[in-house]
């Protein structure tokens, strides 16, 4: 089955990035958002980035407006009734993404993809109360979803074969490398990632160097940001939380435990680059 509109749930920074992913398929795109400032700052974004295409001659000035005609925001749930292929990008958060879904079943057929970009929670618990569970996949992109080739697709306990394939070839036909993943805390991708930022975040507790020395050492060995800079882009709230469930899924084990440095960054509100400051000031 060809899905030619994709609906996504949450105008973020990812919901933004996937949306500009399924749009260069040639695909209409739906990204609902209950907020208007974020709708407002969803459309501005996607049209900056495209515009930006045109600029280095990716697109051509009819191509981009093609692309952005095909783009729509909403921020009224009903009309997201008829989806055919859905994608989570909502915070991590599992009620919120159990109840968005659960929702959505109520307003769309029964075999509607339900495809979530958790990057930590589990699959199985998510799907577990949604009518169909079996529609329900892990679809886990990077930051900037739009250009980051990885994404982890993870099928949980009930996922059918249908879902897995349908997921897999969506992902392929943005252009993405897809590797399917175990159902498990952290997947692949963010069970190895903890400790370069907890380990990160240990040296600074303990007063080893402060965190632009630690950045600057680790990009001077191949990286393209230090863990610090890294944590900024994605967002204090995001990466606390995903440390905070992969401590909670392994039962307190040590090396995922969340650092106090990062948590009362999250509780100031400094969140990193979409707020302005973090460990760094973009103000």
């Amino acid at each position: 089955m060809t899905h030619q509109t994709v609906t996504i749930l949450g105008g973020g920074a990812m919901g933004r990035g996937i949306a500009i992913a399924a749009l260069l398929t040639g695909r209409s795109v739906l990204v609902y958002d209950a907020f208007r400032n974020s709708r407002d700052r969803a459309w501005a974004a996607v049209e900056k980035i495209l515009g930006g295409m045109v600029d280095k001659g990716k697109l051509s000035a009819e191509q981009r407006d093609r692309v952005l005609g095909a783009f729509r925001l909403t921020g009224e749930f009903h009309e997201l009734a008829g989806s055919s292929f859905v994608i989570e990008a909502v915070p991590e958060l599992m009620d919120l993404k159990r109840q968005l879904f659960t929702d959505l079943a109520g307003i769309c057929p029964a075999d509607t993809i339900f495809a979530s970009n958790t990057s930590s929670l589990s699959i199985t618990a998510l799907s577990a109360a949604i009518p169909n569970p079996e529609r329900v996949a892990g679809m886990h992109f990077f930051n900037p979803a739009h250009l980051m080739k990885l994404v982890e697709v993870i099928p949980g306990r009930f996922t059918s074969l249908e879902t897995l394939e349908a997921v897999l070839q969506m992902a392929e036909e943005m252009g993405k490398t897809a590797v399917e993943a175990k159902d498990t805390p952290g997947f692949i991708v963010n069970r190895i990632a903890r400790p370069f930022y907890n380990e990160a975040l240990r040296m600074l507790e303990e007063n080893v160097a402060d965190h632009a020395t630690i950045d600057r050492i680790v990009r001077a060995h191949g990286f393209r940001m230090g863990p610090f800079e890294l944590m900024d882009f994605i967002g204090h709230d995001v990466n606390y939380e995903v440390t905070r469930s992969l401590y909670d899924a392994f039962n307190g084990e040590p090396r995922y435990r969340p650092s106090q440095i990062q948590r009362s960054l999250v509780e100031a509100g400094l969140l990193g680059r979409k707020t302005g400051r973090g460990f760094y000031s973009y103000e």
